[in-house]
């Protein structure tokens, strides 16, 4: 079977397009899940971050806290942790769809005011 270089290009790009899908649009956890994720940012993060993400001792991870830092660069922290410190890499526990919840959660201001 010969496959022609215009069959592999158009493959190429179809997988190349996928890779350019932000992870913002990946599927949020459901509500169940949602709810269990929030008290373990309460519970887990809040006991380093403070029950308000106002800082302990963890950083502060509020909003204003965070403007600035990419999505990636948050997901990344969450998922490897931050060697050298207590914040551990969460990845055992939570996939990738938890994790970029989250994220978006505390970028769009975690807790409400």
């Amino acid at each position: 079977m010969t496959v022609s270089r215009h069959a592999v290009s158009r493959l190429g790009l179809a997988l190349a397009s996928f890779l350019l899908i932000p992870t913002a649009l990946a599927t949020a956890p459901d509500a169940q899940r949602q709810a269990q994720l929030e008290h373990l940012l309460v519970q887990d993060c809040g006991s380093c971050h403070g029950l308000r993400m106002t800082g302990g001792l963890g950083p502060a991870i509020t909003r204003a806290a965070l403007a600035g830092k990419s999505r990636d660069s948050l997901i990344a922290t969450i998922t490897h942790g931050r060697p050298g410190t207590a914040m551990p890499g969460w990845n055992a526990l939570l996939d990738e769809q938890d994790i970029i919840w989250l994220v978006e959660l505390l970028l769009e201001g975690y807790p409400k005011p």
